[in-house]
């Protein structure tokens, strides 16, 4: 086997600058995504048609096309329909975080749905507003149940994070290309960037165990 890493040495610094590139973005994508999908799972569970009707309508659309898709339509279109030359890092926030918010929306909604439905009988009972029965009762026992299904999601959005590298992002799976391109060596380079990915989604998985540990010893 023609395989030889030692060739990849000394551009390993390039390589790793990428891991910061790729959690910045992933980062802002999760909160984006959580931050809408809540909203989205509170306009789905409303007794309000046409709010539902937009939710489902957002959630059916980025569920049933690709990512890659929205990545290319969100980084090329909108230079092309407004003229304004839409970065990659601004492009992936926007295509990873809807993306990401049409499957949260769909998993906040079933852990609210899941909350007894006493909880809310007994919190309009004593007179709560609904704001404050989500935000203090409703919510905090959902959040309980779906965070081993949030942490999944979050965990499969750093692993698709790579797709940025289609635009020209310079995350850690694009180094890799870059470097494969300039020792005309692939193997190698990519092979330590999926190490790399294997270590951060291991650090994940291990990081939502622990807090939902905490919150199970909570109760």
């Amino acid at each position: 086997m023609n395989l030889d890493f030692s060739q990849i040495v000394p551009y390993i610094p390039f390589i790793l600058e990428g891991i910061w590139a790729t959690l910045k973005f992933v980062s802002v994508s999760i909160v984006v995504g959580f931050v809408l999908g809540t909203l989205l799972a509170l306009c789905k569970i409303t007794k309000i048609p046409g709010l539902k009707a937009l939710a489902d309508a957002y959630t059916s659309i980025f569920r049933g096309t690709p990512l890659i898709l929205q990545l290319m339509l969100i980084y090329f279109a909108i230079p092309q329909l407004t003229g304004y030359d839409i970065s990659p890092f601004l492009s992936a926030i926007m295509a990873f975080g809807l993306n990401s918010a049409a499957y949260v929306s769909e998993i906040i909604r079933a852990g609210i749905l899941a909350v007894d439905r006493g909880q809310t009988e007994a919190a309009e009972a004593l007179g709560i507003p609904y704001k404050p029965m989500m935000i203090n009762i409703i919510l905090p026992q959902a959040l309980k149940n779906i965070l081993p299904a949030l942490m999944n999601e979050f965990i499969t959005l750093t692993k698709e994070s790579a797709l940025v590298s289609t635009i020209g992002y310079l995350d850690l799976m694009r180094r890799a290309q870059i470097v494969g391109a300039d020792l005309y060596r692939n193997f190698e380079p990519l092979l330590f960037a999926g190490l790399i990915y294997w270590i951060m989604v291991f650090i994940l998985t291990k990081l939502g165990s622990l807090v939902e540990r905490r919150m199970r010893y909570s109760d």
